[in-house]
């Protein structure tokens, strides 16, 4: 069988929303997927749901902004499958409406939205990348966003130039920065780790004037996941096109 055919997946956040969709899309490919979430009957509700879908589901408690339970999660998942094969960071907050300014967003604004999207991205990635480690083709997938990108918000021509929300976007390019990081510290091993934008998509964050639906939302982490050997590492992704950090 082959490394990319059954792996062991965890995805943050996937109770609900692109989350729960990229855990739908996965299991049903015959993958095994860990559905993390801080409320355990959160998590449990949406194992049940995947699982009335024949998806091999398994829920876990996991606080992101908690490092005892970061400690925990991985501790579990040592002792039931002994590795991890794609660790997708989905789990995201946002608290600011388009057009705030940097200027007044309140600083409790700015260590929310950090404490989630950076701090706790990178701690569980730190605590997880041992599990990765063990994998014949190890993958990590960072949720970032479009929102993230230096090159296009600098740009006065390009279509997110007036959609500014400074905490949530520079959380993202810390997202972006991390992942070019990351690469660099793996290169040379089977590990591939890649930035993703879902694009803007019907969920509790995007909101219904989002042009996209939640089942094209996922395919961007659904792919990353399963990237074959020759497959790209080190790229900012939305679907399979390439965009600029």
């Amino acid at each position: 069988m082959s490394t990319l055919s059954k792996r062991v997946i965890l995805i943050t956040g996937a109770n609900k929303g692109i989350g729960l969709e990229t855990a739908r899309q996965l299991g049903k490919e015959g993958h095994t997927i860990i559905v993390a979430a801080r409320d355990e009957k959160k998590a449990q509700a949406a194992v049940t749901e995947l699982s009335q879908e024949g998806v091999d589901a398994r829920p876990l408690v996991l606080d992101v902004t908690s490092a005892a339970s970061i400690a925990q999660a991985a501790k579990e998942i040592e002792q039931q499958f002994g590795k991890l094969d794609t660790l997708i960071n989905n789990a995201g907050l946002a608290l600011e409406g388009w057009g705030s300014k940097a200027s007044t967003t309140p600083i409790d604004d700015w260590r929310k939205i950090y404490e989630t999207n950076v701090f706790g991205l990178v701690a569980v990635t730190q605590a997880l990348l041992p599990l990765v480690k063990k994998s014949e083709a190890g993958r990590i997938v960072n949720l970032s966003s479009i929102l993230g990108s230096l090159a296009l918000h600098a740009d006065p021509k390009s279509p997110i130039y007036d959609f500014k929300a400074a905490a949530y976007d520079s959380s993202k390019s810390a997202v972006n920065q991390f992942t070019i990081h990351l690469v660099h510290e793996l290169r040379g091993t089977p590990i591939k780790v890649n930035a993703a934008h879902p694009g803007w998509v019907k969920t509790d964050m995007g909101g219904q004037d989002a042009p996209m639906n939640v089942v094209d939302g996922a395919k961007t982490s659904v792919w990353l996941a399963t990237l074959p050997a020759d497959g790209p590492t080190g790229g900012f992704f939305h679907l399979q096109d390439q965009l600029p950090w």
